[in-house]
């Protein structure tokens, strides 16, 4: 191969830096999960800081989440409507929102912006306290920092994820039934006939069962990042960074294989 070629070649392939440096962060992850449930059933148990974290995270990532919601149940109803009428099947348009919402939509969509609104947060926090030696003075003292910061942002975000998500359903097939009216000029009462005959348990149990994968997968992902944080400055902004691109990654290739095994255990 020509020298032109070969340099070419090289520009194209990513650096062994970049290479190195990612599966370290993959095995380091896995050491750092595999710390938390080590840690995780020790005492001392901070509920306290549990409950804090949740209402924080809770409430902050709500307004997102509200329109979120709502923009998803209206935006997908009104789309789908002329393709299901092209087959003469408008009366499955409930149906046919309310499981895309339940089983995948709401899900995913709430995970992904849980992940870019905390798992950013984490990492910027914990890497603040990283870089200016906050944790290497907890580690002097009584407190353990790892018990003490990474436990519970972890439990938090994995208990809170669930709730946002059945939050978020609820607005979205509320959004969807404001296009059903617009669109098909019906009531209420025959949309919310419509959704209940069309959900089953078997829908909903996986679908939220995923999501405390979910919010762990969030909340691991932003402690590592932040408490793994060096450079300074620069450390803490790529810690924000990066946290959001792995747990996004992370979210999106463990509900690949999350649906597969629900559909096997609970099949349509």
């Amino acid at each position: 191969m020509p020298e032109k070629g070969k340099a070419n070649l090289k520009k194209l392939l990513p650096e062994r830096g970049a290479v190195m440096e990612f599966f370290e962060s993959i095995g380091g992850l896995f050491d750092f999960t595999m710390k938390f449930f080590k840690s995780v059933f020790l005492p001392p148990y901070e509920f306290a800081e549990v409950k804090k974290h949740m209402d924080e995270l809770g409430v902050k990532t709500l307004p997102i989440v509200s329109i979120t919601g709502m923009i998803i149940g209206l935006v997908l109803a009104l789309q789908s409507n002329p393709v299901l009428a092209r087959f003469g099947a408008e009366s499955f348009l409930p149906a046919m929102v309310t499981l895309s919402v339940v089983r995948e939509l709401g899900p995913v969509m709430t995970a992904l912006l849980f992940a870019g609104r905390v798992s950013s947060g984490i990492g910027a926090e914990l890497g603040s306290m990283r870089v200016t030696e906050q944790i290497d003075a907890m580690e002097v003292t009584a407190i353990n920092p790892f018990n003490f910061l990474v436990v519970t942002r972890v439990v938090a975000c994995t208990l809170i994820l669930p709730m946002l998500t059945v939050y978020v359903i609820i607005l979205a097939v509320f959004g969807a039934y404001i296009a059903v009216v617009i669109v098909q000029d019906t009531t209420f009462q025959l949309y919310i006939n419509a959704v209940i005959d069309s959900v089953r348990f078997s829908d909903i149990i996986p679908s939220i069962g995923k999501t405390f994968v979910f919010g762990f997968i969030v909340g691991i992902v932003g402690s590592f990042k932040g408490y793994n944080a060096t450079r300074g400055t620069e450390g803490v902004g790529k810690a924000s960074t990066t946290s959001v691109v792995m747990a996004s990654m992370l979210i999106v290739i463990f509900d690949m294989v999350l649906v597969r095994i629900t559909l096997w255990l609970w099949p349509m």
